[in-house]
């Protein structure tokens, strides 16, 4: 990359933290400073995530069971344990319900690929989890592609429930999820996570993505995609969500000031 690209990208970077601390979005990046692809967009979300403090984890999806995974950084500082306020500046507000996982042991990055048993032996635990959808951009799935996944893929928090007990039992191309806003349940599903299989998304990250993360470390969090896809909420709304087998997590948006 040159420098004049790096620093167009650095300009992108400053316009969508803006958007983001001051909750005034950008309709979307200049044409010039959008990135052309996804090794530019995993720049983009690295300079964005520098500005937040260490990295706690990784969020990871895929469209569906063929494509490649695509994956971006969660700033610890967004990290809240179940029933948590989010505050700060917000005004996206968006609810996934994800299948997380917490990593009990290092897998440093090596020559040979770790084995999915490898990767499963290293698993901690396993939870349910809201990831929080924001974004710098005022319609981030209307903006280029490549803006909106430069922007750390909408990410915006994480909120993560209890460990579920004997998760390698469930069987999630059979698990059922309900997501409720304010008591109003929004979304109902059945195995819907659009990976295909969820599983196969962390041996990825610790193959593939060893470049990028510098290795999957232990304390670190692995989000693996919406079940649900994009739930509103609004200041002062309680999220609930329900799996059938792992367990449940909740939250709530900080409300107005004043209100």
């Amino acid at each position: 990359m040159t420098g004049e690209r790096e620093s167009q990208l650095i300009e992108a970077a400053d316009l969508l933290l803006d958007a983001r601390r001051t909750g005034v979005p950008i309709e979307d990046l200049p044409e010039a400073l959008q990135p052309k692809d996804m090794i530019e967009a995993y720049a983009l979300q690295d300079r964005i995530a520098e500005a937040y403090g260490e990295i706690g984890g990784w969020k990871i999806g895929a469209p569906s069971a063929e494509a490649e995974p695509l994956f971006a950084p969660m700033p610890l500082a967004w990290m809240a344990r179940d029933g948590a306020l989010v505050g700060e500046v917000r005004r996206y507000r968006g609810l996934e319900s994800e299948i997380a996982f917490l990593i009990g042991e290092d897998l440093p990055q090596r020559a040979t690929p770790y084995s999915r048993e490898e990767v499963v032996a290293a698993i901690a635990s396993c939870h349910p989890a809201i990831e929080v959808i924001e974004s710098g951009l005022r319609d981030p799935l209307k903006a280029a592609r490549m803006s909106m996944l430069g922007d750390l893929q909408m990410h915006g928090g994480f909120v993560y429930g209890v460990a579920v007990a004997d998760w390698e039992k469930i069987d999630f191309k059979a698990e059922h999820v309900v997501i409720a806003v304010d008591g109003a349940v929004r979304v109902e599903r059945t195995g819907s996570n659009t990976s295909g299989d969820l599983m196969r998304l962390l041996p990825w990250l610790a193959n593939e993505g060893a470049a990028r993360t510098g290795g999957l470390k232990a304390g670190q969090w692995v989000t693996t995609g919406s079940w649900t896809g994009v739930t509103s909420g609004d200041p002062g709304s309680v999220a609930d969500v329900k799996f059938s087998s792992a367990g449940e997590v909740h939250l709530r948006f900080e409300p107005l000031r004043g209100v």
